[in-house]
């Protein structure tokens, strides 16, 4: 039976859980002896997943196999990935708490005695669990996964955590000053990272000089809050009523979406036989405004996914492909990515060729494409690799893990792949450029760029092509002609998207 401690956390703004008031006269006075002598599963394996993601895995692929590993039961699996994914997100935060109350930089602690007292941290400042339990938990996981020697300093720094509340540690560790320290701290998220997001806030029309500072601070808080999760039914193979008689509520902003409150989308049946799939609804309006946007009957019945990996884009567009009696190329230049699409979109291959079209999956580099097919296509998707700074609320760690010098190295790249779409597309076809970053250098900058030497491409206003559930454009879109879809607005991740015609 799970342990009592476990009560659901109460989200509260600016991030983490409501938690402080179970500080200090809660506070354990056991000496380290005296703590529990093992690590229970669910914090074991919260602490599996962060010492995973510190050598480079990707938390929401690397989490259910360590759940199953452990044999969690669903509440135990609830609580382990709200303990981990939460500590992920708040973790600049808890650095600068843990600084404090160890009276040493981080860079002097063990990397993995650290994740213990990041885990700690976030049981005391961002959940609802009360002190001792907290306590004794850490310390017996730190003697479980580094040693009786560690766990006194665990205990004794998780004690002086413990003896404030959450208000009390934002008020000792975040500066008054307003500035982008202070944002990035209470906030927890990288210095460029805050610098980057205010600076797309107004490029992209959100927010003007005198209210970008209050814009940002409810963007960083939604990067703080899990997003839900989203599905897709795919067209032809499942609807979303399938979706809702299986336990999820049709969305409003997507005509194909759905959105589960909670458990495993794997127990859905749809999504198991990938006629559905776990998909964010922004990327979902994205596929749809490409594939409805109106071109000339001249042009070829053949679109193209120029980056399909891992395919959850070409599921949506190769399925309104056969709807629309046109074919789907799906490219992919790393052959374990082009396998995973391959696999995703099986049941739509054979959809295809029911319906006497072909939907195939090919490993080359979609940057010869435009070179090697010229003018072969009606439609193009280029959904280009970026920092994905935009899907922050979904990838925790990718915060830490991107730095400003990712966007010189990704910029070549996006220029090319786009550069092919639009050699790729024929006279009168679109070409949808896409990301899932609203950094300008990502975005406007890269369209920008690219076609102010070619004068065969026009620019569509894409924003009457986002339709919400029941048909009506979306709010709040930016001022066109490009869409820019924010997580604290439209419940989506930060997708960005650009409609391109070729002229005839």
């Amino acid at each position: 039976m799970p342990s009592p401690d476990r009560s659901r956390p109460h989200r509260r703004p600016g991030g983490g859980t409501t938690g402080g008031t179970t500080g200090g006269s809660q506070r354990s006075r056991q000496r380290p002896s005296e703590r529990s002598r093992h690590a229970e599963p669910a914090r074991l394996t919260a602490y599996t997943l962060l010492r995973a993601v510190d050598e480079g895995a990707y938390a929401n692929l690397e989490l259910p196999a360590i759940i199953r590993r452990h044999r969690l039961d669903a509440r135990d699996a609830a609580f382990a990935t709200e303990l981990a994914f939460g500590t992920l997100r708040m973790q600049g935060f808890y650095d600068a708490v843990i600084e404090r109350a160890a009276s040493r930089p981080t860079s002097k602690v063990d990397s993995g005695v650290l994740d213990v007292l990041r885990l700690g941290a976030h049981q005391l400042l961002g959940m609802r669990v009360p002190s001792h339990a907290a306590a004794d938990q850490t310390v017996g996981l730190a003697r479980t996964v580094s040693g009786a020697g560690a766990s006194g300093f665990v205990n004794a720094v998780m004690r002086r955590i413990s003896e404030r509340t959450r208000e009390e540690w934002l008020a000792e560790v975040v500066p008054t000053d307003g500035s982008t320290a202070a944002l990035a701290t209470e906030y927890s998220h990288p210095e460029w990272v805050v610098s980057a997001l205010r600076g797309a806030l107004v490029a992209h029309g959100r927010a003007g000089s005198e209210d970008v500072d209050a814009e940002l601070r409810v963007l960083l808080e939604s990067d703080n809050s899990p997003a839900k999760v989203s599905l897709v039914a795919r067209p032809g193979l499942a609807t979303v009523e399938e979706l809702v008689r299986a336990g999820a509520t049709a969305s409003a902003t997507s005509p194909w979406g759905a959105v589960l409150d909670g458990g495993d989308p794997g127990a859905i049946r749809a999504v198991r036989e990938r006629r559905a799939a776990v998909q964010d609804e922004g990327s979902q309006l994205l596929a749809v405004a490409l594939a409805t946007a109106p071109v000339g009957p001249e042009v070829p019945s053949r679109w193209l996914d120029l980056c399909a990996g891992p395919g959850g884009k070409s599921g949506v567009l190769g399925a309104l492909a056969v709807e629309a009696g046109a074919d789907l190329v799906a490219v992919e230049v790393s052959e374990h990515r082009a396998d995973l699409v391959r696999s995703t979109l099986e049941p739509l291959v054979a959809l295809a060729a029911s319906a006497g079209r072909t939907v195939e999956v090919r490993t080359t580099d979609g940057r010869e494409v435009g070179e090697a097919e010229p003018a072969a296509y009606g439609r193009v998707l280029v959904d280009a690799p970026c920092t994905g700074l935009g899907a922050l609320r979904r990838r925790p760690e990718a915060r830490w893990r991107r730095q400003p010098s990712d966007l010189a190295q990704l910029g070549p790249l996006q220029r090319d792949l786009l550069r092919s779409a639009l050699d790729a597309v024929a006279p009168g076809g679109l070409v949808g450029y896409a990301t899932c970053s609203p950094h300008p250098a990502e975005t406007t900058f890269v369209v920008r760029d690219v076609i102010k030497r070619r004068y065969d491409i026009e620019v569509v206003d894409a924003r009457d092509l986002f339709r919400d559930a029941s048909g009506e454009v979306l709010h709040d879109l930016g001022d066109g002609p490009s869409v820019q879809l924010w997580p604290h607005v439209h419940g989506t991740d930060a997708m960005f998207f650009m409609l391109l015609r070729k002229k005839a």
